[in-house]
């Protein structure tokens, strides 16, 4: 199984989503949580409870998809590790990283936007395990299952607490759901998600989303590897005592301009200097380390 068959796959998959999770009202059918007495407490519309919460409600769906399309499912072993979900083709082997990310409508074009991920640690050194189920560069692909919903500014007071038999009267703190399935790099813009965070933000119009058309989607995936791998932010430059080299695409193309531009201006100087080096003897690949 390739990237694109995974992809549409998951694709065609997530339009059984909306059924797992809300009523045929499109009304979130979690109302809050209960306790030994049978009291319900509303639940907040913190975008932490409820992502996790609907993970929880999603996690069936995907065992469905990994049976039918002949996958093995792996869950991420810690809440800070990378991906969410490990999809292994049972005949290839090959990877796929599914992230599970959330947002809610701002208007009727717009979300409040998603943090895809760091681009420092595992992002960077994509050999190594800290912090994810694999290395990055074992999967095939990486994959964004996103989730956006509507907030209900008319919900109850989060402190109150009903009954069993108040049920039907408590209202759903989110509804309309909508799921698309893509590319993270597709979904990428070329800032942070918030503040000065080291976790890449998406974009944030609705139809880029679903779609997977931001920025990245024309420049391509070893254009968005290439920016976030060598992106700093205020502090990291700071912290290594240099100016940023870009803040942005704009900027981007103008660093990567210049560093084209001098090399092109010596290349004579360089095809001289490559001849010369070509002759050296490198000690330490002959056994000879010493200093």
């Amino acid at each position: 199984m390739l990237l694109d068959d995974f992809l549409n796959r998951l694709q065609k998959h997530t339009t059984s989503f909306a059924k797992a999770v809300a009523t045929d009202e499109g009304d979130w059918i979690i109302k809050g949580f209960i306790d030994v007495y049978k009291r319900i407490y509303s639940i907040s519309v913190d975008t932490k409870i409820t992502s996790k919460v609907l993970e929880l409600l999603l996690f069936p769906m995907f065992v469905k998809f990994a049976e039918i399309n002949g996958l093995q499912i792996e869950l991420s072993p810690h809440q800070n590790f990378y991906p969410d979900l490990t999809f292994i083709h049972t005949d290839t082997g090959r990877k796929f990283a599914v992230d599970i990310k959330s947002t809610y409508r701002v208007d009727s074009k717009n979300v409040n936007g998603m943090t895809l991920g760091a681009f420092t640690g595992y992002f960077r050194k994509r050999k190594s395990n800290k912090n994810t189920l694999y290395p990055y560069n074992e999967y095939s692909g990486h994959i964004v299952l996103g989730v956006i919903y509507s907030k209900c500014e008319d919900a109850l007071d989060e402190r109150k607490s009903f009954t069993l038999e108040d049920l039907e009267k408590i209202p759903s703190v989110i509804r309309d759901f909508s799921f698309f399935a893509q590319p993270k790099f597709r979904l990428a813009s070329s800032r942070p998600g918030s503040g000065n965070t080291k976790n890449i933000g998406s974009v944030t119009k609705i139809d880029l989303l679903v779609d997977g058309t931001g920025p990245f989607y024309v420049l391509g995936e070893e254009v968005y590897d290439d920016y976030w791998m060598y992106y700093l932010t205020r502090d990291m430059a700071k912290a290594l005592e240099i100016q940023r080299p870009y803040s942005n695409l704009k900027d981007y193309l103008e660093y990567k301009k210049r560093g084209v531009d001098t090399l092109r201006a010596h290349e004579k100087e360089i095809a001289e200097l490559d001849e010369e080096s070509a002759g050296t003897v490198d000690d330490t690949e002959n056994g000879d380390d010493t200093q």
